[in-house]
């Protein structure tokens, strides 16, 4: 078996992609483990996470390592949020979810993983949890609210670094089901770029989502 990092702390094992499970012999959704030269890594699956997705679509750059300090909004119950918490397994993932019911599963996961810190808050909201946060290298975004890029926008504001990175998921639908999806995103794209944020590369998630963009950029 031939294990290959793409980025650093994902990899390659055969056809799949993997990270180094910071916790080894526990699963967080029922993920296959795989064990080779006496470490552990957790297949990642590309039909259950959107990152996963993109970089099996050819994302180029990905903005985390070891050290990341990340913010997350709209981690669910934690699938893709876990191999953030993988790669950054020195840094901390700030995990923004306004659901009480996926609260609970991010709150298992966190007693798991001391590098997940969740929070019950609206993304749409970034003062509500000033207090929690400081300044992060990345913001992840994965909402399906109407005005994604406007809530991505407001809280790269309050908390992304200079220079640092966003990754947003553009939801079509989420944001305009009567338009065609690719009117959809050049307008958010357009959103992006207008308030000074670099695009470095876009990507469509199909086969893996429908009607959906990842967009990596620059503040």
């Amino acid at each position: 078996m031939k294990i290959q990092e793409l980025f650093d702390g994902v990899y390659r094992i055969g056809e799949d992609i993997a990270t180094l499970n910071l916790t080894p012999g526990k699963r967080v959704y029922g993920e296959k483990l795989v064990r080779w030269g006496g470490k552990e890594y957790r297949l990642w699956n590309p039909y259950r996470s959107k990152l996963a997705a993109a970089i099996r679509l050819g994302l180029e750059q990905l903005p985390l390592g070891k050290s990341a300090k990340v913010l997350y909004l709209g981690a669910a119950q934690g699938t893709t949020a876990s191999h953030v918490s993988d790669i950054a397994r020195e840094g901390v993932v700030y995990c923004v979810e306004f659901s009480p019911r996926a609260m609970q599963s991010l709150l298992a996961l966190a007693e798991a993983r001391e590098n997940i810190i969740p929070i019950l808050a609206d993304a749409s909201k970034p003062e509500s949890y000033s207090y929690l946060l400081e300044k992060v290298d990345v913001v992840y975004q994965d909402i399906a609210q109407a005005k994604q890029s406007e809530i991505l926008l407001k809280n790269v504001r309050a908390y992304l670094k200079e220079d640092g990175h966003f990754m947003h998921v553009i939801k079509a639908r989420s944001i305009d089901v009567t338009a065609k999806p690719e009117e959809v995103f050049e307008k958010e794209v357009k959103k992006l770029k207008e308030a000074g944020l670099e695009v470095i590369q876009k990507l469509r998630l199909e086969p893996y989502e429908k009607d959906h963009l990842f967009v990596l950029g620059r503040a």
